[in-house]
């Protein structure tokens, strides 16, 4: 039996649920016809972007602050003996992280701002005419 002139062969369409679904994500990766809303977008992502490197900064210290501070009160604590007085330096130490956290996060936002504030400027003028 020769199957070589048997033509069968499957064919799948989508359903409109999943036409949509790919629609959707599509538009995620299209570029954007409307100069304006990409103007919009981008002054978005620029001011969103002036706090982040300050918060990442400003949370690294804290918690690393937190972490030899609780190092500090194990040794005055929980070790005692020859461990107390280093342990009370070591806390310090924790306790002056921890509050130079909030300081770091206003300077180094300060100075993304200025950086910044350039195209920041020139985009809001663009966009309020």
């Amino acid at each position: 039996m020769d199957n070589s002139n048997n033509n069968e062969s499957f064919k799948y369409t989508y359903s409109a649920k999943n036409q949509e679904e790919i629609r959707k994500i599509r538009q995620k990766y299209e570029k954007k016809c409307d100069e304006k809303e990409d103007k919009m977008e981008r002054l978005r992502r620029l001011d969103e972007s002036v706090t982040r490197k300050g918060t990442i900064v400003a949370l690294v210290s804290g918690i690393v602050g937190a972490l030899i501070l609780g190092l500090g009160m194990s040794c005055c604590m929980v070790w005692g003996g020859i461990w107390f007085v280093p342990g009370i330096f070591i806390g310090i130490v924790g306790i002056v992280l921890e509050s130079v956290a909030y300081p770091l996060y206003n300077v180094i936002t300060k100075k993304e701002r200025e950086k910044i504030a350039p195209e920041i400027i020139r985009l809001t003028d663009e966009l309020m005419q």
